[in-house]
């Protein structure tokens, strides 16, 4: 039996959460990075008797648009899975049902969820340094649950209940796409990183608005930080959020 990690994480906090939950596995761990734009999903090979983690961030609520597209082209042959959603201590709503829906349409069969809070992607006053010590320590919890009910047979393919509502809340637009400053010397690193592939090799300045995805992969991935998002309107999504994201949310496991 190996473990399949099978992650969304433009900007590495749904990563970082994913490796937290599976440091302790002693088998094999197989990676697929579902933010490569070039990924050949069609190469992916996952066996029934393989345990899949699935993770995903949160983006307003549901999965993300490009993760639920990529993820869908998968065949999980009945292998168990724990889906994972990631969200910047708002709210994750919808992510939950709507991933694990994903995932039994794939042939996956959930046997436990977690939710986890990192650092907002965007807004970086929102979770600040989390996942901390105090959510490494709840998470490895989780997991040593999980997988101790897993080898006992325990968990079965009887999906735990999750919060959320079917049909999903209605999924938002891309709203803050990054452009570049004078600080860009072109190296187009940007370009070769973005997961949506939405911005042009021979124009770095902007991105496609239809394809970006705000996940700010192109910023974090900037060596000169030379992209960036309209200051205005971050303060102003930021306050708009800022009673939902001022107490500390904690993380949840479903079984």
């Amino acid at each position: 039996m190996k473990l399949v990690q099978i992650v969304f994480s433009p900007t590495g906090g749904t990563q970082k959460v994913a490796d937290i939950l599976t440091e302790k596995w002693t088998g094999t761990v197989t990676r697929v990075d579902l933010s490569d734009g070039n990924l050949a999903i069609s190469d992916i090979a996952i066996e029934q008797e393989d345990v899949a983690l699935i993770a995903v961030p949160s983006y307003g609520g549901r999965v993300p648009g490009l993760a639920a597209q990529r993820l869908g082209k998968l065949k999980g042959n009945g292998a168990k899975c724990i889906i994972v959603c990631v969200y910047g201590n708002r709210a994750y709503e919808d992510t939950l049902v709507e991933l694990k829906d994903i995932a039994e349409n794939c042939g996956f069969q959930t046997v436990a969820a977690v939710s986890a809070v990192a650092e907002h992607s965007i807004m970086h006053q929102y979770a600040t340094g989390r996942p901390d010590e105090k959510d490494i320590e709840e998470l490895q919890g989780f997991v040593e649950t999980i997988f101790e009910q897993l080898t006992t047979g325990k968990l079965t393919a009887s999906a735990p209940e999750l919060p959320g509502n079917r049909p999903y809340k209605k999924a938002g637009g891309a709203g803050l796409v990054p452009k570049a400053d004078k600080n860009c010397i072109g190296c187009g690193l940007c370009a070769k990183s973005c997961p949506a592939q939405a911005i042009n090799p021979n124009n770095l300045k902007t991105a496609d608005g239809k394809k970006c995805i705000s996940c700010m992969r192109c910023v974090v991935k900037c060596p000169r930080s030379a992209r960036k998002v309209n200051g205005a309107m971050v303060s102003a999504a930021a306050l708009a959020i800022k009673k939902a994201c001022s107490e500390r949310k904690g993380n949840e496991l479903f079984l």
